[in-house]
């Protein structure tokens, strides 16, 4: 046998890129029509879609063919998801129903304003269903994570709390990009900026998941009756 022969791909290690392309796929697909909108318009026009492309405001078509290239992808995402990985998370459906809810508003009533104020109504919801469920004592990030992560009570409380606000101030983050730049740049920001700070933003919780992570060995206890 060669063993120099590289291990053929497993299924455990498929199914995290299959995940992250589901995920960040979309968003891909969206910076790239957005992109090589005027492209895409040209090409369009010339087909059965014409109409529909012409009736479009003409100060920014680009941004509305990413859009409903946007709503496509999310779709095949999530079909994907569904059919390799069985199953599909609650973030992407989640945030799959509030793409294609908005992308239709921004599509029917021609006005990008809808896709842009997506990110910041879906980092509300998220912050207020975080903060209020602290507020009266339930912590939805234990009931979603409790598997995955053992950690003490004042521990969740912390972990909750910050990603609340955390989500706040992407909120407001969004709301200052789409406002005070460009669509092209909001785009890209959207693309390739929201996901290095919440990348950088998980790494700097390592420390307090450090701090108030209960021991293996003492959550593996068995309870004495």
């Amino acid at each position: 046998m060669d063993v120099t022969q590289p291990a053929a791909t497993t299924p455990a290690t498929r199914k995290p890129l299959i995940k992250l392309a589901t995920e960040f796929g979309p968003l891909l697909v969206f910076f790239w029509a957005n992109s090589r909108g005027e492209w895409l318009v040209e090409r369009l026009a010339n087909t059965g879609l014409a109409e529909l492309v012409n009736s479009l405001p003409p100060q920014n078509k680009p941004i509305f063919i990413a859009t409903a290239v946007f709503m496509i992808a999310t779709v095949i995402s999530l079909i994907v998801s569904k059919t390799v990985l069985k199953k599909i998370p609650v973030m992407p459906l989640f945030n799959g129903v509030l793409v294609l809810v908005f992308g239709a508003l921004t599509l029917y009533l021609q006005d990008d304003f809808f896709i842009k104020i997506k990110p910041t109504l879906a980092n509300l919801m998220f912050a207020s269903i975080l903060l209020t469920g602290l507020y009266f004592g339930r912590i939805f990030l234990k009931l979603v994570f409790e598997e995955v992560i053992k950690l003490r009570e004042e521990g969740w409380r912390l972990l909750t709390l910050r990603w609340g606000v955390f989500f706040l101030c992407l909120a407001v983050l969004n709301e200052i990009i789409w406002r005070s730049f460009s669509t092209d740049f909001w785009v890209s920001f959207k693309t390739f900026g929201f996901m290095p700070i919440t990348f950088i933003f998980m790494m700097s919780q390592i420390s307090l998941l450090t701090r108030y992570q209960i021991p293996e060995a003492a959550s593996a206890e068995p309870t004495v009756k």
